[in-house]
C-alpha cells in the first residue's frame, strides 16, 4: 500500500494542463472500433481504466496502434466482433463495463466481462434490465459483475429511465445502433451527453429533444480524428486547491467545457468562487475552454435537485471547499455516490471528521459545518482505494496544519496518473 504526504503549499500563480477527459477517452475507443475506417485519436488519457479499454477491444479484433502518443483505431463497423477466448476485464472503470456491455448485446456469441474488487460491488442490473427488454441475455452474480452476455438480434425499446445516468444512457444507445426499429430514452434528469455528441460526430443518427434521446439504427459511423480535452473531473481538484490556497492563480488550459458537466463551476461560484473561463471554443463537438481560478473566501450552500448529474464525480472535492467555508454546506439527492468506487459520503465523513471537520450524514448526502478558513488538523487519511477520494484529501493537505498522509494512493493510477507531478508542481 503506497502512502504519500502532502504538505502545506501557499502563494502560486502557474499555469498547468490536465489529461484528457476520462469519459471521453473511453467513448473514443469504443465508438472508434464500432465505425467505418480509422480514427486518430490525440490527447488520450493513458490511465488504467482507459488502457484495458483499448485491450478489450484489440481482444474483441480491433486493430489499435499507438504512434507518436496518439492512437489509431482501424474500426470494425457495426460487423460482428471476434469472440473473446478469455474474460474482458475492466478494471475500475464503471463506464467501461457498463457500455461495453451495450456493444457485447448485439454480437452472436456469449463473452463474460468483470473488474476489480470494486467493479463487483457496483449495480450492473441497471444496464441488464433495458437491454434484456431489448433482446439480450445476461447470467450475472444477482445482478452484480462478472457478468455473461448472451449477445441476440435486439430490437429498439422506449425506455423510461429509473435514475439519471450516463453510463446506462450510453449503453442503450450503442446497442440501439444494431437494434431493429427505432429506440427512445427518456431522462428523469439530463446526465452527461458525451456519447450523443459523439456519435453525431461519427454519423448516427440521434434526436435529443429535451430529455428525449431518440436513436435511429442503420447510420453509417465513420473514423474521425478527435483531439480529447481536458477532463474538468480532474480540473475540479486545482479549481478547489486555486480557491483555497491564499494569494494564488491557476489557470488550466484546454478543459472540457460541456453544459453537462460544468455543474462545479456553477457551484463554486454560488459559493463566492472567482472562477472565469477564456479562450471558449468547439472540438470535435465538445466545447472547451481555459478555466481561471483565483484565491476566494468561500461560504456555504445548498447542493441538491437537477445539479446532482452535472457533478457527482466532483462532491468529494467540493466536500473540501465546503469544509473550509463560511457557515453550512447541505448536500441532497446525491445517494448514487453510495454505489460509486466506494459509499463516497461514508468514506468522505470519516475523513472529514479526522481533519476536524463537523459532519452529519444523510441518506442521500451530508451537512459540513465549514471551518471558515481555519487550516485543517493533520491526520492519517485512508482513501479506500478510491482515486476521488486520495486526491480530494490532497488538496486538503495544501490547507492544513502540517499536511496530511494520504494512504493507498496508487488508485490515482486508474484516472488521473500524473496528478502528484502538477500537485508538485504547484
Amino acid at each position: 500500500m503506497k502512502k504519500i504526504h502532502v504538505s502545506p503549499k501557499k502563494n502560486c500563480i502557474k499555469k498547468i494542463e490536465v489529461q484528457g477527459d476520462k469519459s471521453i477517452s473511453h467513448r473514443a475507443i469504443i465508438i472508434g472500433s464500432i465505425a467505418n475506417g480509422i480514427t486518430k485519436v490525440e490527447n488520450f488519457l493513458e490511465a488504467e481504466d482507459t488502457l484495458n479499454t483499448i485491450k478489450i477491444f484489440r481482444q474483441l479484433g480491433v486493430k489499435i496502434v499507438n504512434e507518436k502518443n496518439d492512437y489509431y483505431i482501424y474500426g470494425n463497423g457495426l460487423k460482428p466482433f471476434r469472440e473473446p477466448n478469455e474474460t474482458l476485464y475492466v478494471g475500475n472503470s464503471g463506464t467501461a463495463i457498463r457500455l461495453i456491455m451495450g456493444i457485447l448485446a448485439a454480437q452472436p456469441f456469449t463473452a463474460t466481462i468483470t473488474g476489480d474488487a470494486q467493479i463487483v460491488k457496483r449495480p450492473m442490473a441497471r444496464v441488464i434490465e433495458p437491454l434484456t427488454m431489448m433482446g439480450a441475455k445476461f447470467i450475472s452474480n444477482n445482478g452484480y459483475a462478472p457478468v455473461m452476455v448472451q449477445g441476440n438480434n435486439l430490437n429498439g425499446i422506449t425506455y423510461k429511465m429509473p435514475v439519471a445516468s450516463a453510463q446506462v444512457k450510453s449503453s442503450i444507445m450503442l446497442a440501439a445502433l444494431y437494434a431493429e426499429g427505432v429506440t427512445e430514452i427518456i431522462e428523469p434528469v439530463k446526465s452527461r451527453d458525451h456519447t450523443e455528441r459523439m456519435l453525431k460526430y461519427f454519423g448516427a443518427k440521434i434526436v435529443v429533444k429535451g430529455k428525449s434521446i431518440k436513436i435511429f439504427p442503420g447510420s453509417e459511423l465513420k473514423g474521425k480524428k478527435i483531439f480529447i480535452p481536458g477532463d474538468i473531473s480532474s480540473a475540479a481538484f486545482f479549481i478547489i486547491a486555486g480557491l483555497l490556497m491564499k494569494k494564488t492563480r491557476i489557470t488550466i488550459k484546454n478543459v472540457n467545457i460541456n453544459p453537462t458537466r460544468t455543474g462545479i463551476i456553477d457551484i463554486v461560484k454560488k459559493m463566492g468562487g472567482k472562477v472565469i473561463i477564456k479562450n471558449k471554443k468547439v472540438l470535435n463537438n465538445e466545447p472547451v475552454g481555459d478555466i481561471v481560478v483565483s484565491s476566494s473566501k468561500l461560504k456555504g450552500t445548498i447542493i441538491k435537485g437537477n445539479i446532482i448529474p452535472r457533478l457527482i464525480d466532483e462532491i468529494p472535492v467540493i466536500s473540501i471547499a465546503a469544509a473550509f467555508a463560511k457557515g453550512k454546506t447541505i448536500i441532497s439527492d446525491a445517494k448514487e455516490l453510495r454505489v460509486k468506487e466506494t459509499d463516497r459520503i461514508n468514506t468522505m465523513i470519516k475523513n472529514l471528521k479526522r481533519i476536524g471537520i463537523k459532519v452529519e450524514e444523510k441518506e442521500d448526502g451530508m451537512i459540513i459545518y465549514g471551518n471558515n478558513g481555519t487550516p485543517f488538523k493533520y491526520a492519517d487519511i485512508d482513501s479506500f482505494s478510491d482515486h476521488r477520494i486520495a486526491m480530494a484529501f490532497s488538496i486538503a493537505a495544501l490547507v492544513s496544519d502540517n499536511g496530511l498522509l494520504i494512504k493507498d494512493t496508487e488508485c490515482v493510477n486508474t484516472s488521473f496518473p500524473e496528478f502528484f507531478n502538477i500537485l508538485n508542481n504547484l
